[in-house]
C-alpha cells in the first residue's frame, strides 16, 4: 500500500509540475501553438471587375444570389452519403435532386458526373448545391436545422450578364467557372479552391486583372469547430474594370443580321449551320463588333449549368453552340481572297491597267475549271474582273506562275508570289486577338503538302485500296476513294489545281472572319496589320484609368501605289455594279461610298459557304465589316444582306452630309 500510495505521489508531482512548468514557464509559446493547431484561414474573393462597354453600359456585372451549401463532414459521414438529406433539400427548394446530388461529388471521384456538374472545388469548404434560390424557400429550410443539418444559405456575388438593349454578346464575354485541384495545387498559392476563373472570352483572357486580390482571415476555434477568436485578417482588393470597344447599338445590328441571315439562308433550302460577323476599326484594329451564331445564354453558367445543358453546348446537331466561330473555325475564304490573289498577280508581272480575257472555262493541265455557272464577260479590265469575281483570269495568272516557277519540279515555296503574299496579309498565324481558342488557319503551299503527306500517306493509301464502303452516297465515295488513290500515289506534288484553287481562295486555304478582317483592314488603310482588340482600358470602378490597351501595329504588307489602287478600284465597284449590287440596291452610295467583296467557298457534297468582306466610307475608311454564314448559300445572297444591315446601323451613328 505504502509503495502504490509513492508512486501515486511522485507521478502525480511529476505530472503537476509538468503543468506549471508548461502554464508558468511556456505560457506564450504554449498558446501560440495552441492556436496554430486550432486556426482556420477564411477566404473572401475580391468582388469581379465589370467588363463594360465602350460608353460605359455593364455587359457583364456582379450582382447578390441566394446559394444554398452543404457541409461537406456532414455527407461524409452519412450513411448513404448524404443522399435522403439531398433528396429533402431538393424536395424543400422545388428542384432536380439528381442536379444538385451531382454537385456534392467531387470532380474526378468515382460516382461523380462529368464536368461541370460535379463540384471542383476543395473538400473541406461548403459545397454549393443550388444557385440563384428563392429566398423564401431557403429560408423554410433554414429555420427547420434539425431536419437539414449541414445545410447553410448565403447571399454571394454573382456573376451576371445584364443584356443591353437585348445584346448577347456571349462569346466575347466568356464565362466562369471554379478551378480544378490541380489548377489549385499548380498555382504556388495563386488560387483558391472558392475563386471563379475565366473560363472563355475577355472572362478567361483578362481574369488576373477582374479577379483581383482575395482577403484572408485566420481564425481561431475550438474542438468543436467553434470560432473562438480571430488573429488576423487582410480586406479583399476588387479587380478592375474592363472597358471595351464593343459599341451596343452595333453589336446588337450584327447579331440581329447574322440571325437573319441563317435564317434566310434555311428559308432557301441551305444548311446555314453556322456563321459570324465582325466590325472593326481599319485604323486601330478596335473591335466595335463581334458575333458568333449559334449562340447561347451566358448566365447559364452563373445559376449553375446542368448536364443536358453543357452536353447541348457541345452538339454537333445543335451547331456546338459553345464554338466561337469568329477565331476558333476556319472555312476557305474564297473570292473575298481575290484582293490578295491581285496583289501578288500584279508583283509576278500582271499589268493593272490591262485587259484579260474572262471566258467561262479554261482547260488547264487537261483539267477543265469554269466560272460560277460557267459565264463568260469577254475581255475586260482589272477593276471589272473583280466587279464580276472573274475565278477563269485568276486561273490563268496562277498557273503561269506555277509553270514559270518550275511546275512539278520545283519543291520550295520561294519565290511564290501568291503564297508570300498571303503570308504577308498575315494569313496562317492567329491575329493576336484578346479572345481564347484562336485558330491560325492555313495558307497551304508545297512544303506543308509534303509534310501532310508523310504524315497521313499510310491511311492514305489503306482508302485507296479499301475505298469508303460505309458511305451510302455512291457518288461521294467514287470521289473520295480516287482522291486517297492520287494521294497514295503522288499526293506530295503541288499540282496545277492546287496552284490555281488557292488563287481563288479555294482548296486547302483556311482562314477564321477575324482573320479576313484584318486582310480587308489592311486593303483599307494602306497596308498596316493591326492586332484586333476587344479592351480600350483597365479601370477602377469610379472610372479612374488604371492602364490603356494600346492598339498594336505587328506588320504591313508591301502592296505598290498601282496594285493597291486597282484593288481598291475593283472591291469599290461591288456594291455598286458587281456580285453585290443587288444586296445594295438603294444604297446612298454618293454620300457614304463602300467596298467589297462576296465570296462563295464551295466543297464536295456541300452548299456553299457565303463570305462578304467590305470596309467604308471610301473616302474615309473607319470601319470593316465581315460576314459568313457557313453552307448558308452564294455571298451575294445571304452574307452581302446582312453586312448591309450592318452598315445601315453604322452609317446611322453619323451625322451625314
Amino acid at each position: 500500500m505504502w509503495a502504490i500510495l509513492l508512486a501515486v505521489v511522485v507521478l502525480g508531482s511529476l505530472l503537476l509540475g509538468r503543468l506549471s512548468w508548461m502554464q508558468l514557464v511556456r505560457h506564450d509559446e504554449a498558446v501560440v501553438a495552441a492556436a496554430e493547431v486550432s486556426t482556420r484561414e477564411v477566404i473572401i474573393p475580391g468582388l469581379r471587375g465589370r467588363i463594360l462597354a465602350q460608353d460605359g453600359t455593364l455587359l457583364a456585372a456582379n450582382e447578390p444570389s441566394t446559394v444554398v451549401t452543404v457541409d461537406p463532414e456532414v455527407v461524409m459521414e452519412a450513411q448513404d452519403q448524404g443522399r435522403a438529406l439531398i433528396s429533402d433539400v431538393a424536395s424543400a427548394l422545388d428542384l432536380p435532386v439528381e442536379q444538385l446530388w451531382g454537385r456534392t461529388r467531387l470532380c474526378g471521384s468515382a460516382d461523380a458526373p462529368p464536368v461541370p456538374g460535379c463540384f471542383s472545388g476543395s473538400p473541406y469548404e461548403p459545397v454549393p448545391i443550388a444557385y440563384d434560390v428563392d429566398p423564401v424557400a431557403a429560408l423554410a429550410v433554414l429555420e427547420r436545422p434539425e431536419a437539414f443539418p449541414g445545410i447553410a444559405v448565403n447571399t454571394l456575388p454573382v456573376r451576371s450578364y445584364p443584356s443591353p438593349a437585348g445584346v448577347n454578346a456571349a462569346h466575347l464575354l466568356g464565362y466562369l467557372g471554379r478551378p480544378t485541384q490541380a489548377e489549385v495545387d499548380g498555382s504556388g498559392g495563386g488560387l483558391e479552391a472558392a475563386d471563379r476563373l475565366g473560363r472563355a472570352g475577355l472572362e478567361q483572357v483578362y481574369d488576373g486583372d477582374l479577379r483581383g486580390i482575395p482577403g484572408r482571415t485566420t481564425v481561431t476555434v475550438d474542438p468543436r469547430g467553434v470560432v473562438t477568436g480571430q488573429l488576423s485578417t487582410s480586406d479583399p482588393t476588387p479587380g478592375v474594370d474592363l472597358r471595351s470597344h464593343i459599341d451596343v447599338d452595333v453589336q446588337l445590328a450584327a447579331e440581329k443580321a447574322l440571325k437573319e441571315a441563317v435564317r434566310a439562308g434555311r428559308r432557301a433550302g441551305a444548311p446555314a449551320r453556322s456563321g459570324a460577323a465582325i466590325v472593326l476599326e481599319p485604323d486601330t484594329g478596335a473591335v466595335v463588333a463581334a458575333a458568333s451564331w449559334p449562340t447561347y445564354d451566358p448566365d447559364i453558367w452563373t445559376r449553375g449549368i446542368t448536364q443536358d445543358e453543357y452536353d447541348q453546348l457541345l452538339d454537333p446537331d445543335r451547331g456546338e453552340p459553345l464554338v466561337n466561330r469568329l477565331v476558333a473555325t476556319t472555312f476557305p475564304p474564297a473570292s473575298t481572297f481575290k484582293v490578295v490573289s491581285l496583289s501578288a498577280a500584279i508583283q509576278t508581272g500582271v499589268d493593272p491597267d490591262g485587259t484579260y480575257a474572262c471566258p467561262g472555262a479554261v482547260t488547264i493541265a487537261g483539267q477543265r475549271f469554269t466560272n460560277y455557272e460557267s459565264e463568260a464577260f469577254g475581255e475586260i479590265d482589272v477593276p471589272r474582273i473583280i466587279e464580276v469575281s472573274c475565278d477563269t483570269v485568276f486561273y490563268r495568272w496562277a498557273y503561269d506562275q506555277w509553270r514559270s516557277l518550275g511546275g512539278l519540279g520545283q519543291a520550295s515555296d520561294d519565290g511564290d508570289r501568291f503564297i508570300q503574299v498571303a503570308r504577308g496579309f498575315g494569313l496562317g498565324v492567329p491575329t493576336g486577338i484578346d479572345l481564347t481558342a484562336e485558330a491560325a488557319g492555313l495558307v497551304p503551299s508545297r512544303e506543308w503538302k509534303r509534310a501532310y503527306w508523310e504524315a497521313t500517306k499510310d491511311e492514305s493509301c489503306a482508302r485507296a485500296k479499301d475505298g469508303y464502303p460505309q458511305i451510302k452516297d455512291k457518288k461521294r465515295r467514287t470521289f473520295l476513294k480516287r482522291l486517297a488513290e492520287e494521294s497514295c500515289m503522288d499526293g506530295w506534288q503541288w499540282r496545277p489545281g492546287d496552284a490555281v484553287n488557292f488563287a481563288i481562295g479555294q482548296g486547302d486555304l483556311q482562314v477564321t472572319p477575324a482573320q479576313l478582317a484584318v486582310v480587308y483592314a489592311a486593303i483599307a488603310n494602306g497596308g498596316k496589320l493591326w492586332q484586333p482588340q476587344l479592351v480600350a482600358a483597365l479601370q477602377r470602378q469610379d472610372g479612374t484609368v488604371v492602364a490603356e490597351v494600346e492598339p498594336q501595329l505587328v506588320g504591313s504588307v508591301s502592296l505598290s501605289d498601282e496594285a493597291l489602287a486597282a484593288v481598291r478600284e475593283g472591291v469599290e465597284g461591288v456594291p455598286l455594279r458587281g456580285t453585290a449590287s443587288g444586296a445594295f440596291a438603294g444604297w446612298p452610295h454618293a454620300a457614304y461610298p463602300l467596298a467589297g467583296k462576296t465570296g462563295s467557298a464551295e466543297a464536295f457534297g456541300k452548299v456553299a459557304t457565303g463570305w462578304f468582306a467590305s470596309y467604308g466610307p471610301t473616302t474615309d475608311p473607319r470601319y470593316v465589316v465581315v460576314v459568313m454564314v457557313e453552307e448558308g448559300g452564294l455571298g451575294s445572297d445571304v452574307a452581302a444582306p446582312a453586312a448591309r444591315a450592318i452598315w445601315e446601323a453604322l452609317r446611322a451613328k453619323e451625322v451625314m452630309p
